[in-house]
């Protein structure tokens, strides 16, 4: 159950993002990048965030350190390709 609602959380915070991007995108351009690739991350960033805590709620501090790597995989991979990001500017020599 804990990691249910973990997936829930991840989608709520996940929601703004996902429709600005795919409603309301630069230019009114769709990026469905935000859908294929924030919301797996940002639903099992919520999964493993949940399963961590309940592990350190439970004391089980091996099963928390390995949910805490993968949530720190997770952050990194979602990081490293901005998957929250909007579509781009295009800003010419200049001022945006």
């Amino acid at each position: 159950m804990v990691a249910a609602a973990g997936g829930v959380a991840g989608m709520l915070a996940w929601a703004p993002y996902g429709r600005r991007g795919i409603f309301g995108g630069f230019e009114g351009v769709s990026e469905w990048d935000v859908l294929w690739f924030g919301l797996p991350v940002m639903t099992l960033g919520g999964i493993a965030a949940g399963i961590t805590l309940f592990a350190l709620v439970q004391g089980k501090w091996r099963q928390a350190l390995g949910a805490g790597v993968l949530l720190t995989a997770l952050v990194g991979f979602g990081v490293a390709l901005d998957v929250l990001a909007g579509p781009p500017l295009n800003c010419d020599p200049g001022p945006c």
